[in-house]
């Protein structure tokens, strides 16, 4: 069954070398029940775990069922071991968070037959705890651990059982009840390899091995029959039989088939978050806080960006805006004659340039002192020509605009903003009735269409009258303070600025050092301005938002991290019962992941709660985008494989024997 040919092996312990075996040889046959025994440091616990293929001897040869193993990959002494050796630890090394019958279930896990899930109540029924199947390790005695581990280790019919002190921590009742357990699966046909240091236990073997120094002192049968398996019981215990199954376990059919399945990995993940709830909690929170505020500020950002849009499409499109001096010295006057006075003629003017201009209208602005019946409010009042309408979108809701009549002969008609109606009128319709405007009556014609709150003021707290009536009845003034103009299209905003740049200039006889004496806006350039400003800001909030998205995975890193060290000997026992890198990095991974997308998920519904608490009580326009929350759902699931992987990796890699050794 196993022949070991001068094998060695050596660890370096920081600047000492100690040499745990010594060109050890020797053979096993099937069905033997063998105690090693050795004083401390003798070196049989290192011979158990090259023996249960949990560590490579640095030289020498290994043959297990004729088959040489020292030399096989990782993975391939992973599944080897899973179905050929079964191991009893002194510690029991029982899961804690599982129930006696999950604990038994593992090994099955590992070589892809959880659906055979019923062998594993078979076992534990075999060692006497039919009663105990639902019990964690907690509710269980010493001797019921140890006998749940045996049945862990029989799960899948191992032709070889290891017992590394399998009584160490037990009692002498215990004791003897597994001493009798393992003599009755030798007689079944196991072969049967115990480590002990104590003697009394050495003597139910039928042969005794002593180890000191890491060499072989004495090797010698206690009973000549120890190792001789009855024809009549399962015909397991043969060299070739152990040579079929290391050949099978290695075959692609078989590599195809074996490995925990996705669900597995699922339950043992989701099993591990159950037990640590407040850690996770915390993993969870770091990435719930990230993602709900991707999503809330991006939202905020994007609502600033619709609501500056709104009211760049009410000034109208196509929109250029003539005032007299200079936004360079900010309305300051630069001297007699420097600010040029705009009048009617160059409203005419500018109409003829019909190439390029679509509508002219001027407009003369002040305040007014707005009087009905006993209501009074102050608002601006604002002398404007009847294309106005049409350039700012304003043609009334209710009632009609002034006509080009209207203006010529200065009628006193007024169209209200829908603030000065409500203030005025209450929900009473205003149309037909008179009110005072700075002690002038007049009649109100008609109502604009809402434009809600702007940047500086409401848009809707206004009122339009005639240009010529608001200059000459109104305010007394013989200059138009801003023309505005459409032009024919957005492409031929560009020449129509030059056109009426090169116009004024001409009228006004202004030198070219006098260019400041007036200034045209372009509407479209102001827009673009302020969509890069609106759209710098989402990604500063985004950005902002997106470095507490980056903690949360530094946290979760951070916690993977600490439960690999807490979990070093649950890794160690899975890797023993034969999980390889794969399964410990996927399971771990998962972990991560799922803990990520636990966290995006209530990120979501944090983001989209708090948009909406944003509005509600700031009153800030919000929006929230579908590609913000695809974005900050695909982000956590990142965050999850990048600072999950680590961890994941470095559990992977972790030494079986050092792990089981972990304190």
């Amino acid at each position: 069954m196993i022949e070991l040919k001068r094998v060695s092996k050596t660890y370096i312990m920081g600047k000492m070398e100690v040499r745990a075996l010594q060109d050890v040889s020797f053979s096993v046959a099937p069905g033997e029940f063998v105690a090693i025994m050795g004083p401390s440091g003798s070196g049989k616990s290192t011979m158990m775990h090259v023996l249960g293929l949990l560590d490579r001897p640095d030289s020498g040869e290994y043959l297990l069922g004729g088959r040489r193993v020292n030399e096989l990959s990782d993975e391939e002494l992973s599944a080897v071991r899973n179905r050929l050796v079964g191991f009893v630890f002194q510690q029991f090394h029982l899961l804690p968070r599982m129930s006696a019958l999950e604990n038994v279930e593992l090994p099955l896990v590992y070589a892809g037959k959880r659906h055979l899930k019923e062998k594993a109540r078979e076992r534990i029924e075999e060692v006497g705890l039919a009663d105990r199947l639902g019990h964690r390790p907690n509710e269980l005695s010493g001797g019921q651990q140890q006998r749940v581990a045996i049945a862990r280790s029989l799960v899948n019919d191992p032709l070889i059982l290891m017992a590394d002190e399998p009584t160490g921590n037990l009692d002498s009742r215990s004791k003897e009840d597994i001493v009798n357990l393992l003599k009755e699966l030798n007689r079944k046909g196991k072969t049967v390899i115990m480590v002990t240091h104590e003697q009394e236990m050495a003597a139910h073997a039928g042969r005794v091995i002593v180890m000191r120094d890491g060499k072989i002192i004495s090797d010698k049968k206690v009973s000549p029959s120890a190792n001789t398996v009855s024809p009549s019981e399962k015909d397991i215990a043969t060299e070739g039989a152990a040579g079929e199954v290391i050949d099978h376990v290695l075959s692609k059919s078989e590599r195809f088939a074996r490995g925990a399945k996705f669900l597995d990995y699922l339950r043992q993940a989701g099993a591990a978050m159950i037990t640590h709830k407040v850690r996770s909690f915390l993993s969870i929170l770091g990435i719930l806080i990230g993602v709900g505020a991707v999503i809330a500020m991006l939202a905020v950002g994007q609502g600033a960006k619709d609501t500056i849009e709104k009211e760049l499409a009410s000034l109208g499109s196509n929109l250029l805006i003539i005032r007299p001096g200079s936004a360079k010295v900010h309305g300051v006057a630069m001297g007699a004659g420097s600010v040029a006075r705009f009048t009617f003629k160059d409203i005419t003017a500018i109409e003829k340039l019909t190439d390029t201009v679509a509508r002219v209208s001027p407009s003369v602005t002040g305040g007014g002192q707005l009087v009905y019946g006993n209501k009074n409010w102050n608002t601006q009042v604002e002398g404007v020509g009847t294309s106005y309408a049409a350039i700012r979108s304003l043609t009334p809701e209710v009632g009609r605009f002034f006509n080009e009549q209207e203006v010529k002969a200065r009628e006193k008609v007024a169209v209200l903003g829908t603030t000065v109606v409500k203030e005025l009128f209450g929900s009473a319709d205003p149309v037909g009735e008179k009110i005072k405007i700075n002690l002038i009556n007049f009649r109100v014609i008609g109502i604009l269409p809402a434009k809600g709150g702007g940047t500086f003021r409401d848009q809707d707290d206004i009122v339009l009258i005639p240009v010529t009536t608001a200059m000459y009845r109104v305010f007394g003034k013989d200059y138009i303070n801003t023309i505005y103009v459409e032009a024919g299209a957005s492409d031929v905003l560009e020449e129509a600025e030059d056109s009426i740049s090169s116009l004024i200039i001409k009228t006004h006889r202004l030198g070219k050092n006098r260019e400041d004496a007036f200034q045209i806006r372009n509407m479209a350039e102001m827009k673009k301005a302020m969509e890069n400003t609106t759209q710098t800001m989402s990604l500063l909030l985004g950005s902002i938002a997106a470095i507490s998205l980056l903690v949360g995975g530094i946290g979760i890193m951070n916690i993977m991290l600490v439960s690999v060290t807490e979990r070093t000997r649950e890794i160690g026992l899975r890797k023993a019962i034969g999980a390889n890198q794969k399964d410990i990095m996927v399971q771990f991974l998962i972990e991560a992941v799922l803990m990520s997308l636990i966290g995006g998920a209530s990120g979501i519904i944090l983001g989209v709660g708090t948009a909406a608490l944003i509005n509600l009580i700031a009153g800030w326009s919000v929006r929230i985008m579908p590609a913000s929350v695809a974005l900050a759902t695909i982000f956590s699931l990142a965050i999850g494989i990048l600072f999950g992987l680590w961890p994941a990796k470095k559990a992977a890699e972790l030494n079986p024997i050092e792990a089981l050794r972990y304190e």
